[in-house]
């Protein structure tokens, strides 16, 4: 593979990276928010059966063992591409293929919505924050090829992984609460809890001791004082 087309496979898996999120983010508020009659538990297990296909590549595709497996057939400086292109079109069929289950959970007037917005804007700002202290152009599998430096300021002198607790702010926070909603919030929240531990590791192998250092800094990984 030549370099232009290396670059041209990194940059639009890039782009396919930024698109599959604006996708989701739309699908959430709008699609997942529609008030229609509660559809049984048949769409919810089909629903998570197809997000636990994204979960599965997701956790699998990320560890070191099927990276050393993979790179007998993939440049390792595309790997990350690879696991880029692979979790934007499964993002994307989650997406499509997402079964309507239905039901309203609840639903907030008044006062209470601004706590709620102020809420998943808070998530929100949390994840902007966790992003820029990260290498944003490594997450979208754009640059590869340099290890960057472990960020321990900002939201991570709080929690290691301050990113992952604005997703649940911003999925849990919203002022209507259907079953589509509640549904995506808690599957995607409880794969981030039991996936963390699997990424930490993985982050000691990349880090070594300057991880294992932080992490007896920085006694919680999402929720302080609680987990």
């Amino acid at each position: 593979m030549t370099q232009f087309l290396e670059r041209s496979f990194v940059w639009l898996g890039g782009a396919l990276f930024v698109a599959s999120l604006a996708l989701a983010a739309r699908w959430y508020v709008v699609r997942l928010a529609r008030p229609v009659p509660f559809a049984g538990w048949g769409p919810i297990a089909v629903d998570g059966a197809l997000f636990l296909l994204f979960a599965v590549h997701h956790s699998a595709l990320a560890r070191p063992a099927t990276k050393a497996l993979l790179s007998h057939v993939c440049p390792e400086r595309l790997l990350r591409s690879v696991f880029v292109w692979t979790a934007s079109l499964l993002l994307i069929l989650v997406c499509v293929l997402w079964r309507p289950i239905g039901g309203e959970v609840y639903r907030t007037t008044g006062p209470l919505t601004g706590v709620h917005l102020t809420v998943q804007l808070a998530g929100l700002g949390l994840i902007v924050l966790s992003v820029r202290g990260i290498d944003a152009l490594e997450l979208a599998g754009i640059r590869f090829g340099l290890v960057g430096d472990l960020c321990v300021s900002g939201p991570f002198r709080f929690v290691r992984h301050p990113l992952y607790l604005g997703w649940m702010l911003m999925v849990f926070g919203p002022a209507v609460m259907t079953g589509d909603r509640l549904a995506f919030a808690s599957t995607s929240s409880l794969y981030l809890v039991v996936a963390m531990p699997w990424e930490e590791r993985s982050l000691e192998q990349r880090f070594g001791d300057a991880y294992r250092t932080y992490k007896e800094q920085v006694k919680w990984r999402v929720v302080p004082y609680i987990y």
